[in-house]
């Protein structure tokens, strides 16, 4: 098959981690796969395994607003009726809300949107701050998946897709993102020397409300001091503020993003996460399969299907710092007890099964 995918950038979040690792593995099993970039932003390492495209010139951005979209669209379209000269796509996935809209106002033929967070949990944080933009967001949103192809990253990122934000028409498909377990474990081998000696809690995200930094500031600050706190982040000068703030900045290490956190990961004593919304969180199952416990907020969506049996005693509820420092001295007390069946479901060879199975699920949009 050909193969298109269409997002924003590259730049170190989970959604373009993941799109990236299918471009990967669906190029090694004899597909032809190009990766459309609206943004020459690139911190994910390339395998060279498939052509990568991008609409502007290296480290630019492009604009965000009515024009810019149109704009990028308008590329967007040129290229990729350049790249099916020789032959069409069978199938073009786009991933994140932004590149959805271009691609909406590109009119691509036949494509998927994957979409990678809980769109409802999004639009009720918006709504605390600004009420009339979460109503635009949630009407946007409505407008461009209903009747679509949509691809949900989880079982809780569907349910969101058809309960809440009501899109009785839209051609929902739920495929967990897909992890290469031997190849994980392979490069948590690798050498690094900024990992420190001493034991440490380990949080991998972006700076952002979402991820709920504070929440896990006011935890980690319950554990010995023998421990320290790496975030996996860039550094930030409001984050310097709050860890200030929490007077635990000298206990901190923002060691920036990683190409390679899987070495990170498996020498932490403990990763958590505490995000009150996500589609699929990648760094729990990643964590997982190298070994390492984890704790997490039951939030909407994703942990819950990757935390099951034994492993639900650490979901904490969203926004309990005490609950979550509780499960966090239980979790630095106890090594998960794991099987190859705790992550079939997520096993590379079933999930690209089911993207290969794409374009006969396909539908006409509603």
């Amino acid at each position: 098959m050909k193969l298109a995918f269409v997002t924003t950038n590259l730049r170190g979040g989970g959604a373009e981690k993941a799109v990236v690792k299918l471009a990967s593995a669906l190029s090694a099993r004899g597909h032809e796969v190009h990766l459309l970039l609206l943004e020459n932003l690139i911190e994910h390492p390339i395998d060279g395994s498939f052509q990568v495209h991008a609409l502007s010139r290296p480290g630019k951005s492009v604009s965000k607003g009515y024009l810019g979209k149109r704009l990028a669209a308008w590329r967007l379209a040129r290229l990729y009726r350049g790249l099916e000269r020789d032959a069409s796509f069978d199938m073009t996935v786009a991933t994140l809300p932004f590149a959805d809209e271009v691609v909406a106002l590109a009119r691509l033929p036949r494509v998927w949107h994957r979409i990678a967070n809980t769109l409802s949990a999004e639009v009720a944080a918006l709504q605390q701050q600004n009420p009339r933009k979460a109503a635009r967001r949630l009407a946007r949103y409505r407008e461009l998946y209903e009747g679509r192809n949509l691809i949900a990253v989880s079982e809780g990122v569907a349910e969101d897709l058809r309960e809440q934000l009501q899109l009785p028409r839209a051609n929902i498909v739920r495929i967990y993102n897909l992890y290469d377990m031997a190849g994980i474990r392979r490069l948590a081998e690798a050498h690094d020397a900024k990992i420190p000696q001493q034991a440490y809690v380990l949080h991998v995200g972006r700076f952002v409300r979402q991820k709920r930094h504070d929440l896990l500031f006011a935890a980690f600050k319950t554990l010995p001091p023998s421990f320290k706190l790496v975030l996996l982040t860039h550094p930030n000068a409001a984050l310097d503020d709050m860890l200030t703030a929490a007077g635990i900045k000298e206990r901190t290490i923002v060691a920036g993003f990683r190409q390679n956190p899987y070495p990170w990961m498996r020498h932490a004593a403990l990763l958590v996460l505490c995000s009150d919304h996500e589609g699929l969180p990648n760094v729990l199952i990643e964590s997982l399969i190298c070994g390492t416990s984890v704790v997490s907020t039951d939030c909407p969506s994703g942990p819950r299907e990757i935390l099951e049996g034994a492993l639900r005693r650490f979901l904490v509820p969203c926004g309990d710092p005490a609950a979550l420092a509780r499960a966090m001295q239980a979790a630095l007390d106890t090594k998960p007890d794991l099987s190859e069946q705790t992550f079939a479901k997520f096993a590379a060879e079933t999930v690209l099964h089911q993207y290969e199975a794409l374009p006969q699920r396909w539908r006409q949009p509603a």
